[in-house]
């Protein structure tokens, strides 16, 4: 499978808490990155959250792999994408607002030191910067989208790491995480289960079901076909690797997206 990388995608806006790539867009589809970076922002004091290279470069403070699946799925789809810009240990931009794990103080057996003593008005202070700016743009991308006669589908992308700390091996090689509304998820799952090379988790390794999360916020609440696919970071670890899973899900995608029946005014369940 050919996996160079075509002239990436423009980025039409850059903002220190996300990036939206190419909205004006035509496909269907709105491709997200919850976690796409470890970046830690400079008005976090000192610049770090207090934890090594080592720990920054895992799973806990970024999903491996999953930027560049997501930019070459978005650029496959020709769909519009949001990036976060900082580090989901900064806070967390898919959870709730009132999740209590919304600023992790302990992750995988790792202690975040600059966490430890987080409190009401921190958290407020980095939702003010970071999450609150994210969301935002995501909500501004549909409010366009559905304004030019376009109804999202939204694809969210993230990884997980093969095993967690004391825990057991993970078997799946991704897995499709979804709540109540199953018109992408079920297709998807029964598609890529039928590849006799993948081990597909349904609402593994993690539930699709979290009050609040962004797939609740801007799928279901807002009625609208919504996803999230679960890679395996050893899978994705490398730019060739990311490239070929987004050229695997895409046609996959396409045909699911077609094949939804949504359109402009639909009545979609909420």
């Amino acid at each position: 499978m050919q996996t160079t990388d075509p002239k990436p995608p423009v980025t039409d806006e850059i903002d220190p808490a996300f990036e939206r790539l190419t909205p004006d867009a035509p496909g269907p589809a709105l491709v997200l990155c919850d976690h796409a970076t470890n970046h830690v922002p400079d008005w976090i004091p000192g610049g770090t959250l207090g934890l090594s290279d080592a720990d920054m470069g895992r799973h806990i403070a970024h999903d491996v792999g999953a930027a560049g699946v997501a930019r070459r799925l978005a650029l496959e789809l020709d769909a519009p994408a949001v990036l976060s810009r900082f580090s989901r240990l900064v806070i967390d931009p898919n959870r709730g607002a009132d999740d209590p794990t919304l600023v992790m103080k302990l992750y995988d057996g790792s202690i975040i030191p600059a966490n430890r003593h987080a409190d009401e008005a921190e958290v407020a202070r980095r939702r003010a910067l970071a999450y609150d700016p994210y969301h935002d743009a995501i909500t501004r991308t549909i409010d366009a989208m559905l304004a030019r006669g376009t109804v999202p589908h939204i694809i969210s992308i993230h990884s997980f790491t093969p095993q967690l700390r004391g825990k057991p091996p993970r078997p799946w090689h991704v897995g499709v995480l979804w709540d109540r509304d199953g018109r992408l998820a079920e297709p998807l799952i029964a598609r890529l289960r039928a590849e006799p090379d993948l081990v597909v988790g349904d609402n593994e390794p993690y539930t699709g079901a979290l009050r609040g999360d962004c797939m609740n916020v801007h799928g279901t609440r807002r009625g609208l076909p919504h996803v999230l696919i679960e890679i395996r970071n050893d899978l994705i670890a490398e730019p060739a690797d990311q490239a070929a899973w987004a050229m695997r899900l895409a046609p996959i995608l396409r045909d699911l997206i077609a094949a939804s029946g949504v359109t402009a005014g639909a009545a979609v369940p909420t």
